[in-house]
């Protein structure tokens, strides 16, 4: 199977990596646009800031690629929000495949800590990213900004309020948690992603 990770300035590129190297999964890591092209499934991870990463993908093209793609597409993390509508984390337009914006966490109460790191559950599972995952399975989080409920969401997680751990549109997936630091849950993720 031909996995193409999306090589663009973020953090974290190498730990999806070798999260699919453990899977039996030679990945390609490349900006390439005609191997994004070619690839049977692609994987756009990264932990970084909205501003900088969406001015890196216009620069070379790559924001009008990822929308035009038609094999499965996983956003991770940054991935995923990049992947909405617009960002609050510097006011920024991002690629819109899901219509929906990104918002950042305000503190309600004194316990609440932002950024969200650690352990959270996901419940409302939906599809077939999900397929023989259980309610309330743990998964690792890192972030500080947030996507509301949509008719997209097909996975919920609360922290300070409810979001969207997970959105779908056609081919294109994504989780705002990191399946790659997940343990055993984060692996049969990623291989039902590897199995659409």
């Amino acid at each position: 199977m031909n996995v193409a990770i999306i090589k663009y300035n973020a953090g974290n590129i190498y730990s999806v990596y070798y999260a699919l190297k453990r899977l039996g999964v030679d990945p390609t890591i490349t900006a390439n646009k005609k191997l994004l092209q070619k690839a049977d499934k692609i994987i756009f991870p990264g932990q970084g800031e909205a501003t900088m990463t969406m001015h890196y993908l216009k620069m070379h093209n790559l924001d009008e690629l990822i929308k035009k793609l038609n094999q499965p597409f996983l956003g991770i993390c940054i991935g995923m929000q990049l992947m909405c509508r617009f960002s609050e984390e510097g006011n920024v337009n991002c690629l819109n495949i899901f219509n929906i914006p990104v918002l950042k966490f305000q503190q309600k109460k004194h316990e609440d800590k932002i950024p969200h790191i650690g352990w959270n559950t996901i419940t409302n599972l939906k599809g077939d990213l999900y397929k023989n995952i259980k309610e309330k399975a743990f998964v690792y989080f890192v972030h500080s900004y947030y996507i509301p409920i949509s008719e997209h969401t097909i996975a919920t997680t609360q922290y300070i309020n409810n979001f969207s751990s997970s959105l779908q549109i056609k081919n294109f997936y994504a989780t705002q948690f990191h399946p790659e630091k997940s343990g055993e849950i984060g692996e049969k993720i990623l291989n039902n992603f590897l199995s659409l």
